[in-house]
This record gives C-alpha cells, structure tokens and sequence, in this order.
C-alpha cells in the first residue's frame, strides 16, 4: 500500500535515530514471564505463530497466551495489570485514551491485520431483503450488497412494531463502526450516543447492542438478534450452521482496512521497553509468515488455530476464510483473496490516519460528544499510535537478516494517502478529520452534539 513520505531531512533523522550495529547483541529485556491476553478470533493468529513457531523464544521470552471473556475483561486486565499486553480492538487503546467507558493510557505499535470481518443477516431478514439486491450475468448477489437493500425490510420490521435488533462486539469495535457505515450509506441510521445515554441507540432505526463473537450464532438461532458484524469464523459458523447469510466483508465496506492492535499500557511500555520491542519483534515475524509465498503457510495457521487453545473453531470453517475465500449464502463460495491480511500492504504499520478514522466514527455517532479541532484528531493519533517503535523493532529485524528492508515504511510520515476504498465513495483525508465528516449524510458535523435525545447546533 503507497504511503506519503516525510521530507528528506526528517527522513535523515529518522534513520539516523534508528540506526543500530550490524549484529546486534540480544535485547536486555526486563521481563521474561509475559502474559497475553486475546479473544478467540482468527485474527489473533500472529500471537498464536509467534509462540507456535518459537519466535518468541528466539527473543528469549516466555510467554503464556490466555483467553479472555470479552473485550472490556481483557482491557480491564491490560490495565489492572493481570495481562502485560493483548489482541485489542483498534478503537480500545483509543477510547481508553480518551476516557470514553474506561480512563487509561494505552498506546499500540503494532497493527495486527487488516479485513477480516463481516455481517451476517438471519435467513428469514436475507429472503425479505434478496429481492432488493442486484444480480449478476451469473444470476448470483452482485456484490458488494449494500444496506439500500435492507432499508425497506428494517421499515417492515418497525410498521409491524418489532425493533430490529443487531449485535455487534463492543461500542469502540471496528464491527460496530464497519457495521454503523454500511448501514448509514444506506439511508439508516444506526443511532447515537450521549454523555448521558450510553446505548448508542438515540433516534436509530436499528438498534446495535453487544454481543460476544462467540456468543453471536446462537443468539441469532434463538432470534434476539436479526444480523451481526462480527470476525471470523463466526460469519462462517452462521453459513456452516444453516442460520444466517453473510451480506457483506468489510474489506467491501473499507478496502484493507485496519482490524486489531497489540496494546500495553503506557506505563508498561515505559518500565519494559525492551520487552516490548521483542514482543513487536516476533510479532512482526507471525505476520510474514502468514503471508509469506503467497499464503503458503495458511493451511498450517488453519489447523494451528483451530486449536482448543486458541481459536478452537472447526478447522473447515476457519479455512473458509482463512485461505482466500469467503462462503456468503450457502454454496456461494469466492474467492477474496484479501479478507485475512497480516503483512502485506504495511498491515503491520500503525498509521496515525487509521487511528484518525476511528476517533472521526466516535465523534460520528456521539462518542466524541463536542466538536474538535483537525489538531486534536493528530495529537491524540500519536499519543495511541508508537510507529517509532514498530520501526526500532523492524530495523533490528533487518540487521538481524529475519525480515527485508524493502517491505517496511521507513519514511512514512504515518498518514496514507487520500482513500478511495468506502462503499459509499466518500474519500477519506486522515488529515482533515472535520472535512470528511462534514461529506457524511447521516452522523454528527460541526458544533453539532446530542442533547436531550435530539441533534442540536450547527
């Protein structure tokens, strides 16, 4: 993925402060025992490889790898301190930041993949909305399906006095965001947020509540939900189960957009920054080996994480995804190369403009409840945001012959260029963060805020 660069005097700086001897000594790391923590989701996969194929070891740590419960336990864990780091959310180490449902500085330098998710509508909610979709010269879903579809079945829903009801993972999720995109380009509104209504349901014409990716077929099955946004293989679990149909990838929502971080406290980072730059270190090897050769290695990842201990998914279904393709309605199987990214296109990085979007989608929907100037979008970005240690961690890579030159940004100034890649067409400028919220139809803009259940200002 192109990249802007930084001027040549500042790029000089840089390499100069990375600089290192060739050959250099091992890391003196000051914490050996290290406790991880994840959530049970094919994206966890580079903690899983890092261990698996010792690249851990190689940094002399020892390290235990636990599932958690959901997010907000694996959070509180991160920052009580019980876990040292975890698989996070994009949004977490963010809203933590910003105290939006828990005050802590959590800082992230590594990305963990990009793609990966998807949305699964029951069959009862697909057969009303099939009608309303496309076809193809093969008679099959033109794709990508957008919400447009679902619009007039949601209105059905809501005439006969039944809320429509959608699960998503967590409030700062990337599947509550992606999810709350696709359904405000098509026409509906997902709901806001206030200081004083925390349900991010105000004036929603579908109403998104949490709901443990896990947890997510079985209460679609039992009809509590209508549909889901959520990571694999719990999309696929649906297909394999016969209860739901995946609509829509969220690499068709936002093309190779970013899914996880690995997150520490910044406290934590300060006292064992050495351990962590041999964390991001192993991890940086898991990503290319997932990707390496073409994903040759995804057949073995496949059979690695359907491991009790890891993802404990049937292998079938995790390789559903996992190896190039995706299964949307049964038997409708094609290839997407692309929904599982872990090196490729610098999905490692942690770009300040994939930090930027989200803190634009927590103003959007009101979790962000005043306005903000461009600068504050920036400077929180690079309190989160550490790819100067990402960098560290690949430059002694580079020395150490594990990784090559050529396949890390050294000079990336951490925004991306202008991107074109949203289902809705609305380009995105990391750099002007009110701009691009000003072009979106539904969602918060300006001075405007939520008061009393109603949008006010201007």
């Amino acid at each position: 993925m192109p990249y802007r660069s930084l001027p040549a005097s500042a790029a000089v700086a840089l390499a100069l402060s990375l600089s290192i001897p060739a050959f250099a000594a091992p890391l003196n790391i000051e914490k050996e025992q290290v406790k991880l923590g994840f959530i049970k989701l094919t994206d966890m996969a580079p903690l899983a490889i890092a261990a698996e194929k010792g690249f851990f070891e190689d940094e002399g740590l020892s390290v235990t790898l636990e599932p958690q419960a959901n997010w907000k336990v694996l959070l509180d864990r991160v920052i009580s301190g019980e876990l040292d780091g975890a698989h996070m959310l994009a949004g977490q180490p963010l809203g933590a930041t910003i105290g939006f449902g828990t005050q802590a500085n959590v800082v992230t330098a590594f990305s963990m993949d990009l793609n990966g998710n998807g949305i699964t509508l029951s069959n009862e909610v697909w057969k009303k909305m099939k009608p309303n979709v496309p076809v193809g010269a093969d008679g099959k879903p033109a794709h990508p399906i957008k919400a447009d579809a679902l619009k007039p079945v949601i209105a059905e829903y809501r005439a006969a006095g039944k809320p429509f009801t959608m699960g998503m993972v967590f409030p700062v999720s990337t599947h509550n965001y992606e999810l709350r995109y696709w359904l405000a380009a098509g026409g509906i509104n997902p709901g806001y947020y206030a200081p004083s209504d925390v349900s991010g349901q105000i004036q929603a014409d579908a109403l998104l509540s949490v709901t443990p990716p896990p947890q997510m077929p079985a209460t679609l099955e039992a009809g509590t939900i209508f549909g889901y946004s959520v990571g694999e293989p719990w999309n696929q679990q649906a297909v394999a189960k016969g209860i739901g149909v995946p609509v829509v990838t969220d690499t068709e929502i936002w093309k190779n957009n970013p899914e996880k971080v690995f997150g520490v406290t910044e406290g934590w980072a300060a006292k064992n920054p050495n351990t962590h730059l041999a964390i991001v270190k192993a991890l940086i090897r898991a990503a290319q080996w997932l990707d390496e050769n073409g994903n040759a290695n995804r057949a073995e990842a496949v059979r690695i994480l359907a491991k009790s201990e890891y993802v404990g998914a049937d292998a079938a279904v995790i390789a559903n995804s996992m190896t190039g393709t995706f299964e949307y309605e049964k038997g409708d199987k094609r290839s997407v190369p692309d929904f599982n990214v872990f090196f490729r296109y610098n999905a490692t990085y942690p770009f300040y403009s994939d930090a930027v979007w989200y803190l634009t989608q927590m103003r959007r929907w009101g979790q962000i409840a005043e306005a903000k100037p461009d600068s504050w979008y920036d400077e929180t970005a690079r309190k989160v945001y550490k790819p100067e240690t990402y960098l560290k961690a690949a430059k002694l890579l580079v020395e150490e012959g594990k990784v090559k030159e050529a396949d890390f940004p050294w000079t990336s100034d951490g925004y991306k260029p202008v991107d074109n890649g949203f289902i809705d067409g609305i380009a995105y400028d990391g750099r002007k963060p009110n701009d691009y919220l000003a072009k979106q139809p539904i969602g918060l803009k300006g001075a405007q805020k939520v008061e009393g259940g109603q949008l006010v200002g201007g």
